[in-house]
């Protein structure tokens, strides 16, 4: 257990921290989902923008690594090209 008042506050900054993470994370996880269920070509263009700004956000902020990050908008863009 923590002595001291700086570790008692820090546990309680963490765990907050890391409960929005995994909010962030989850609707993230939940929108790329759904856009990959679009079968319209052009609605899928039209979302690729607005999905990969959300995704760059993320990673700004360390909810998610750069480079999965990276892997989630090349492999989004090739499935809106390929469609």
């Amino acid at each position: 257990m923590a002595n001291h008042k700086s570790a008692l506050k820090r546990i309680r900054t963490n765990n907050l921290k890391r409960l929005l993470n995994r909010y962030y994370a989850r609707t993230m996880r939940g929108a790329v989902k759904k856009f990959r269920g679009i079968t319209d070509k052009q609605a899928a263009a039209e979302q690729l923008p607005g999905m990969v700004s959300l995704i760059d956000k993320l990673a700004k902020k360390l909810v998610i690594h750069k480079n999965k990050a990276a892997n989630l908008k090349s492999k989004l863009t090739r499935r809106v090209n390929s469609l």
